[in-house]
């Protein structure tokens, strides 16, 4: 559904038309005076600079014909040029109750919706989340809802780590732990055991033990290296081990994953692609743009007009091995290939100091002919600091493990759920399932209010209050609604239709009204923190409508029906919002 801004802008648009100016210069946006007006238009100065004519003269000509348009209510003139417009509270009335009744809530589908692939440049197998994998799943996961809600077709793949030299870690140190093992037996030929011989905890305590020893002792990592290139050659040995690897560490992070909301459409690996790579490197051979390089097989993508050296890609390695720059292509060969529909772009949601990686491999795979470098795009972002401003680490010093800072997010939402008098009856279980909510409200909204490319603060002690700008506050805002909306049905009282008549009523409609224009924009700028803004001064207009104004409890039956219909769209937008935000509204708490 047309916003009121959209509306106001094609009628402005076609006065500039009738005038003999363009169109494009009857854009309306919100007014950035709301004590004057509630849109304005400042096409004029540009259509004068371009006609060679008067602004204010244009102006006035616009103005008159707005001033018979059935949404608006005044339309005046300012300084040189500018057009103040206010919406007739007719028109708001009506805007108010078409989002309380819309399936969008006031949004609108995108002009321009395509098969997505977001790939989340995963969590590698065998490691534990840490805090630095917080960003690209929230970032990534709101991105998949928002680009979904607007029409998108959205295909989401986790994009596990699970290729690269830890997995030799993994088998040497396995091997020296338990020999005896049936994989290390290269002359055995199966079938091997389906269960694991290992479980997440032996893998986390494996890695970092063969990963010191490498570090100390370059024989031991060449081991590893050896190990690595074995298995991609196809030893079956290694080759069923990385499956227990795979479906041990899937396990884990399915439940690391999950506590955040977060999910995939794909939980492919590095390892899935690895049957296209001989035949990725010889198209790249045959196209002549691979060239031999001290034994390895490199491509060339630096082009005249760069500014900064772009290093080539590496195909293979001199020891004949692969890295993340094949992976990557043969990735997305393989989706170009065999997804239906076939995408048509591919958001890579990967912390910016990989930008330099991903340059290279979406102009390797422009070159080939695979995808157009202009359909890929990398969604970096910054990283999460501690109050020293350096990346977030435990006390000791250590990375902090993901699973520990939800605990840690669960205790605190808690301790601020008792200092809040929950209901008297709220049993164990709602209790649990309330502070769930507020630890990944929290959680979820302390990343994506930050502007995607910027570092950020981690303080969970602020994150988690229900004051200020932060997801317990949204959620309690919603909350608070729907205890209005749900005592109000207690007393035989229900919501009817919109009738704005109150300055407070007009500013939160004019609120509810710009929630497509900030899902677009976020969708299309990828920076989540544009609907979170908006979601934040709806619950602040709210707010203020709430104080200044009786809602169940005014005595005039039609106000009271009207203001109960706008409470109950501003409920169904912020619940909407927050769900597009991954963050899930409590009955009460």
């Amino acid at each position: 559904m047309a916003s009121l801004a959209r509306e106001l802008s094609a009628a402005a648009g076609a006065a500039f038309e009738a005038v003999g100016l363009e169109a494009r210069f009857g854009e309306v946006r919100r007014s950035d005076k709301p004590e004057l007006a509630d849109f304005q238009c400042n096409g004029a100065m540009a259509a004068a600079k371009s006609a060679g004519r008067n602004p204010r003269e244009i102006a006035v000509e616009i103005a008159a014909a707005l001033k018979a348009h059935p949404l608006v209510l005044s339309a005046e003139v300012a300084g040189p040029g500018f057009i103040n417009l206010r919406v007739s509270e007719a028109a708001l009335s009506l805007r108010a109750d078409a989002v309380r009744g819309d399936a969008m809530a006031g949004a609108e589908k995108a002009a321009d919706a395509a098969v997505t692939v977001i790939d989340f440049g995963g969590a590698n197998v065998a490691k534990p989340m840490h805090v630095g994998h917080l960003r690209s799943a929230v970032i990534g996961d709101t991105l998949q809802r928002m680009l979904r809600f607007a029409g998108d077709t959205v295909i989401s793949d986790v994009h596990l780590g699970d290729w690269g030299l830890q997995m030799g870690h993994l088998v040497t140190e396995l091997e020296d732990e338990q020999p005896g093992l049936v994989y290390f037996d290269a002359a055995f030929t199966g079938p091997y055991p389906k269960e694991a011989p290992v479980t997440i905890g032996d893998l986390g305590r494996l890695y970092p033990q063969a990963s010191n020893k490498a570090k100390a002792d370059e024989a031991r990592n060449e081991r590893s290296q050896k190990a690595v290139a074995e298995m991609q050659a196809g030893r079956a040995g290694y080759r069923a081990l990385l499956r227990h690897f795979i479906e041990v560490s899937v396990e884990a992070l399915k439940k690391d994953y999950g506590f955040l909301n977060v999910s995939f459409d794909l939980w492919k690996g590095e390892s899935d692609v690895d049957d296209l790579i001989p035949g990725l490197v010889e198209r790249f051979k045959a196209a002549g743009l691979a060239e031999k390089s001290d034994g390895a097989w490199i491509v060339r993508v630096a082009k005249e007009s760069d500014k900064k050296e772009i290093p080539p890609v590496m195909l293979v390695n001199s020891r004949g091995g692969t890295g993340y720059h094949t992976t990557d292509l043969a990735t997305i060969l393989d989706r170009m290939e065999n997804l239906s529909p076939k995408p048509e772009r591919m958001l890579y949601v990967v912390d910016q100091r990989q930008a330099l990686h991903f340059e290279q491999v979406y102009r390797a795979a422009d070159m080939l002919g695979l995808i157009e470098e202009s359909r890929l795009e990398h969604i970096g972002f910054g990283t999460v600091n501690g109050t020293d401003g350096k990346p977030f680490k435990t006390r000791e010093g250590g990375v902090l493990r993901l699973a520990d800072l939800q605990a840690m997010a669960l205790e605190e939402a808690d301790k601020k759920l008792v200092a809040a008098n929950l209901p008297a009856d709220m049993g164990a279980e709602e209790r649990a399932d309330v502070a769930k909510k507020v630890a990944v409200a929290a959680l979820r909204f302390s990343d994506l209010m930050n502007t995607r490319t910027t570092n950020y603060v981690f303080d969970l002690e602020r994150f988690t209050s229900f004051e200020g700008k932060t997801g317990p506050y949204l959620m309690y805002a919603a909350v608070r609604v729907k205890s209005v909306l749900r005592k109000a049905a207690e007393a035989g009282h229900a919501p009817g239709k919109v009738a704005v008549t109150e300055d407070t009523e007009r500013a939160l409609v004019l609120q509810l009204d710009g929630f497509g224009a900030a899902l677009l924009g976020a969708r299309e700028k990828r920076m989540p923190h544009i609907l979170c803004e908006h979601l934040y001064s709806l619950a602040q207009a709210f707010s203020a409508f709430y104080a200044a104004l009786p809602i169940a409890a005014e005595a005039d039956a039609g106000n009271r029906a009207s203001r109960l219909a706008l409470a109950d769209a501003v409920r169904h937008q912020l619940e909407t919002g927050l769900g597009l935000l991954g963050i899930a509204v409590p009955e009460r708490m």
